[in-house]
């Protein structure tokens, strides 16, 4: 595993983006140890970093803390920061993101050349501006992936893209760090931030939320056990999705059978109401995607969308 460094003072003086250098072991704080914080720390600590503090006031973060980083003390917020005279990770929710950050540019718990990192996939750079002020280096670092907080995450860690906002001379530091973390930088503009975290929510968070919706429907028509009827077809249509693209499409969209969308609507209305919203806006979505593709001609897809609009069709 490549070898990180540590910042030292530049001779002659270095260009605003020249690369900086950095130390063998980075020294690193863990600010909101929760799923992300706490595995990212015990991923660094693998690595061969110094974890020497981290913050979380919770039981269930206290517990987490045992579990992945039992030799690092907890820590208040602004000893945390201070502490951490590397690489500070802060993992804290999106909207909570901003006021950490003025907090501790406030309290003087920041220091020049000490990289503030935060993990949110939503922002970039700007809400680090706090930080910048007093003269730490900002980097946005968003692994894609879902946690659990557990060391079973450590395991998922190898391979996946890191979402990375960085100022140029920090970007060889940042790919180290991805590097070491087990990852692959995925390079992303500041402003194209929320755009990135909007397809990641999309794909990940929605999907969940698909799956279970799914997985409900199949016990109100009388299957004790969705999840083994779901799987294989779930596994098999994602696989088909990422190696094919649209192509991938199949069912009574994709086809046109617009009798048979209509009696999925009639039952829904019945059983599950609540279900008939997003059935109708995937549904009309996945038409037009079908058209676009050619797995569905426009006029076939006509009765389709009369009946995702509304409009009775003759049986």
């Amino acid at each position: 595993m490549s070898a990180p460094l540590r910042p030292r003072p530049a001779t002659p003086p270095r260009a605003a983006d020249a690369p900086l250098v950095f130390p063998r072991t980075l020294t690193v704080g863990v600010l909101g140890a929760g799923r992300v914080g706490a595995v990212l720390g015990a991923a660094l600590a693998a690595a061969g970093h110094r974890v020497v503090a981290a913050a979380g006031a919770s039981g269930a973060t206290q517990a987490r803390m045992a579990l992945l980083l039992p030799q690092t003390p907890t820590r208040s917020a602004a000893a945390v920061a201070r502490a951490a005279t590397d690489l500070l990770i802060v993992a804290v929710p999106d909207d909570a993101l901003a006021g950490v950050v003025a907090d501790l540019a406030e309290a003087g718990a920041l220091r020049p050349g000490q990289v503030v990192a935060h993990t949110s996939g939503a922002h970039g750079l700007a809400v680090l501006a706090p930080a910048a002020a007093v003269g730490a280096r900002p980097l946005a670092l968003h692994p894609a992936m879902t946690f659990t907080g557990t060391p079973d995450d450590l395991g998922r860690l190898t391979g996946i893209s890191y979402g990375v906002t960085a100022p140029a001379e920090l970007r060889a530091f940042a790919a180290r760090l991805v590097t070491d973390l087990g990852g692959v930088p995925e390079w992303v503009a500041e402003g194209d931030r929320p755009l990135y975290h909007a397809a990641l929510a999309h794909g990940a968070n929605h999907l969940v939320t698909l799956v279970n919706e799914a997985a409900d429907r199949l016990r109100d028509a009388g299957v004790d056990r969705p999840e083994k009827v779901l799987a294989p077809l779930l596994r098999a249509a994602l696989e088909n999705a990422l190696r094919l693209g649209d192509d991938a499409l199949t069912g009574p969209v994709s086809r046109g059978d617009a009798g048979t969308v209509r009696r999925h609507l009639d039952r829904l209305a019945a059983t599950a109401p609540e279900s008939v919203p997003p059935y109708l806006a995937l549904a009309r979505r996945t038409a037009d995607r079908a058209v676009a593709a050619g797995r569905l001609r426009p006029a076939d897809a006509e009765p389709l969308l009369d009946v995702l609009n509304g409009i009775e069709v003759a049986a």
